[in-house]
């Protein structure tokens, strides 16, 4: 994949592999030693089941690993999403 701006992900719409919508990208979780990027948070629609997500403060946390593209919607592959048995 294409390396990825944080600042280019702010506010832009989060969709699945499958065309589902998730939400809005809100903010990125990075590890200040190495800074890679860590997770994509997500403000979730009000019709997400975020139960088979890992959630944090009402945001769906998804691993940045899973981000596939970010140009007019940020892409994420929903089979490394679902589930919670990611860190």
């Amino acid at each position: 994949m294409a390396k990825i701006l944080a600042k280019t992900l702010a506010n832009k719409r989060v969709m699945l592999t499958d065309g589902s919508e998730l939400g809005f990208a809100s903010n990125v979780v990075m590890d200040m030693q190495s800074g890679a990027l860590l997770y994509l948070l997500v403000k979730p629609g009000p019709t997400v089941d975020t139960s088979k997500y890992k959630t944090q403060d009402n945001y769906v946390m998804i691993p940045f690993e899973a981000v596939r593209a970010a140009k007019d919607y940020a892409i994420v592959d929903k089979k490394m999403v679902t589930g919670n048995d990611f860190d």
